[in-house]
């Protein structure tokens, strides 16, 4: 125990020496964010995305689905639950959902009871322009279906009714981004690039010489980088919301376990890289192979959703997907660990199982 203390201290203070380094690890991931929030961060989506939910399910209200489908604004997933759609809508991630009731068929057969099908439309009245453009798009597309059914004698009316949701902009999706690439590339890249410099230098050489076991060289690593590592995560969500206003709508304590255990997981493969690498300028290249793809691949710009399907399986296998899903969810939607301990389950996997394997290709020479 005192070898880790003593050790963990000692890798504190190079830390505090190095002052160029704390500040651009710190600064890079600032101006990044300051820069792609001040461009990008206000805007909103150009299409109308949203669900259309079938409690009728007949061969009628199938046709109208793939009638208001067919339309290249509207993009409606089917669905067969209004409820979590509903939940999907006041997390943003929609514009639209519409229900059509159970009867429809009915009501919309020639000759009918004379009462119109009314198809129930939800709205995100918070972000009122996108909303509009498709409630405006919808009042045609239905109206023509409705002429083809039953001349100018109204069948089917639309009946608004508006859902309060979060509003969010690409700023509030890009600051947990920020924060996930500075755990990854600090605590990857900067662990590789470290340990290698000091294999080279025969500085773990001189400890292998001691009783200090390669565990506890790793575990006071850690500790070191994990405390300088989570004050600078701190920072950098304090500046988004002094500069964009963004904030943790979540636990505070939950998003900072789960900057200390993205942290934690990044730094021991960080390790099993310093363990393969042979010599420092070695290291840089594996850890930039590495961590690079795993920008673009684990949602840090881009929505994961978004990508092409063959690549869904390896992005959720990637560590720092988790990681980026898990603190968007808590500071906007502010979800519990009711909710993002899958999350949690699979990083704590990748710790785990990157820890172990760091100690077993851990070279002091």
């Amino acid at each position: 125990m005192n070898a880790y203390i003593h050790l963990t201290l000692a890798q504190l203070r190079l830390f505090a020496r190095n002052r160029q380094v704390l500040f651009w690890t710190l600064l890079f991931p600032i101006f990044f964010m300051v820069m792609l929030g001040s461009f990008l961060g206000k805007g909103n989506p150009v299409s109308v995305t949203g669900a259309i939910v079938d409690e009728d399910r007949t061969a009628a209200s199938e046709a109208l689905i793939k009638a208001l489908q067919d339309n290249p604004i509207l993009r409606l997933n089917a669905a067969s639950d209004v409820n979590p759609e509903l939940e999907t809508l006041k997390r943003g991630d929609y514009q639209l959902v519409l229900v059509i009731p159970k009867g429809y068929e009915e009501l919309t057969k020639p000759g009918g009871t004379g009462v119109a099908a009314a198809i129930k439309v939800y709205y995100d009245e918070t972000n009122a322009a996108t909303s509009q453009i498709g409630l405006q798009v919808l009042a045609p597309a239905i109206d023509g279906i409705d002429k083809k059914l039953s001349g100018y004698t109204p069948k089917i009316t639309i009946r608004p009714e508006g859902v309060q949701s979060l509003k969010l902009s690409y700023i509030d999706f890009l600051v947990p981004g920020i924060v996930a690439m500075m755990i990854m590339s600090n605590n990857l890249n900067g662990v590789a690039g470290q340990i290698a410099s000091w294999r080279e230098r025969g500085i773990l050489r001189r400890m292998q010489s001691t009783t200090l076991k390669a565990s506890t060289f790793i575990a006071s690593q850690i500790t070191a980088r994990l405390l300088l590592n989570g004050l600078q995560a701190v920072i950098v969500l304090v500046v988004g919301s002094l500069f964009f206003g963004t904030q943790v709508n979540g636990s505070w304590l939950l998003l900072l376990g789960f900057i200390v255990l993205g942290t934690l997981a990044f730094m021991s493969i960080g390790f099993i890289i310093a363990g393969l690498a042979k010599t420092p300028e070695s290291a840089g290249p594996i850890a930039g192979f590495v961590s690079f793809p795993m920008l673009f691949l684990g949602g840090v710009f881009f929505p994961i959703k978004n990508m092409p399907e063959f690549l869904q399986p390896v992005v959720k296998l990637l560590p720092i997907s988790h990681l980026t899903t898990a603190l968007r969810q808590v500071m906007n939607v502010g979800a519990g660990l009711s909710v993002v301990w899958t999350e949690a389950a699979l990083l704590g996997g990748w710790l785990l199982v990157a820890f172990i394997v760091a100690s077993f290709t851990f070279r002091w020479e």
